[in-house]
């Protein structure tokens, strides 16, 4: 598949990554949705060769706009719009790539769709959108004997795969491009009330710091391309069809980072509960990829981090009339104060043990 023409490094969004400017390089245009109609959509797949039946539904997605089209004589698909300045062409297509590595290795995943040149991201009246298969699924049933192990086996696999080169493009989770970035971008654009700018500054510098203690206490620990967003929704689960069990879908934060970046994320409830857990899926893991017990110093560094940045990307989105209707209690007094609690939770968590394995 042939990538098409890189740009300078874009911010990223739901997690973790680089900047959080929302300032890119990049000829596109328009710079949001307002001009992605219905009849848009339909004309984006009509030119692409794809004869739509008039049935469109939108999807759940704040980032990007994903819609499930219905196909003359054929099963429906879905398209994902990108959201524009975001990522650059590079990176949509080296996350495009990864997935299609992982889909030749008989992973369930779902790979875009290539047009007769070998292209998988495409372009119409300045937005670029991908095609994909339909996937069905539900949500996978974690009490059920074995269904961890499943997903464990299948994380090994898709870490296995993501070791042997890193992306070029992409960029990587750490503490500077996810936490420093997160709270310099909150803090230039004024988003704290005044009354507790000094209360939640201190404490998410105290945060910041204790967390890179915990990345010192880990040690060089290895980075590698990950799903990077793995958690439970991203997961669907079927018993019929060539790989019934485990899909993972929605590879849109895929960057590098840490094994345990997509491992902490399928993990709740109480310590006792995340440790049987862990134990669980890491049981199947361990038979195609080996894990670094010292990782698990990062889990709750990298829970803290994914704190900072979703306020950050809520923060960057906030003009958008999508974040304003989908999330009415952001960038409110008492959402600010919830804040600084939870970030005082997140420094005592830093200070105890890590999981065992």
């Amino acid at each position: 598949m042939r990538v098409m023409r890189p740009n300078i490094l874009n911010p990223d969004e739901k997690m973790l990554h680089d900047q959080l400017d929302d300032r890119a390089s990049t000829s596109l245009n328009p710079t949001d949705f307002s001009n992605l109609s219905p009849d848009c959509v339909f004309d984006a797949m009509h030119a692409q060769g794809f004869h739509c039946d008039g049935r469109l539904l939108a999807l759940n997605s704040y980032e990007n706009r994903v819609y499930q089209l219905g196909m003359d004589d054929a099963p429906p698909l879905v398209v994902k719009f990108y959201r524009p300045l975001r990522w650059s062409d590079a990176q949509i297509c080296e996350e495009h790539q990864f997935v299609n590595q992982l889909h030749a290795a008989e992973i369930p995943v779902v790979p875009a769709l290539v047009d007769t040149s070998g292209n998988s991201l495409r372009e119409f009246a300045g937005f670029r959108f991908a095609v994909f298969v339909r996937q069905g699924g539900r949500a996978p049933e974690l009490d059920r004997s074995g269904t961890l192990g499943w997903i464990g086996r299948f994380l090994g696999r898709i870490h296995a795969i993501g070791a042997r080169e890193p992306f070029q493009f992409r960029p990587t989770i750490n503490p500077q491009t996810c936490g420093d970035a997160s709270l310099d971008f909150l803090l230039r654009h004024d988003f704290i009330p005044a009354d507790i700018l000094h209360a939640y500054e201190s404490t998410a510098r105290t945060m910041l710091a204790a967390v890179n203690g915990a990345y010192q206490q880990a040690g060089n620990v290895q980075n590698l391309r990950l799903h990077g967003d793995c958690h439970m929704g991203n997961v669907l689960w079927t018993e019929a069809g060539a790989h019934p069990g485990p899909h993972f879908v929605d590879f849109d934060d895929s960057r590098m980072g840490p094994a345990i970046q997509d491992l902490w994320m399928l993990l709740s409830g109480s310590r006792r509960e995340m440790q049987d857990q862990l134990c669980d899926i890491l049981t199947g893991y361990e038979d195609f990829y080996h894990f670094n017990s010292s990782e698990l110093h990062l889990i709750e560094a990298l829970r803290s981090l994914r704190l900072l940045h979703y306020s950050a990307w809520l923060a960057q989105r906030w003009g958008d009339p999508a974040f304003k209707q989908g999330f009415p209690w952001f960038n409110t007094q008492r959402y600010w104060q919830d804040r600084i609690l939870e970030m005082r939770e997140q420094i005592a968590l830093l200070d105890e043990a890590p999981l065992r394995v």
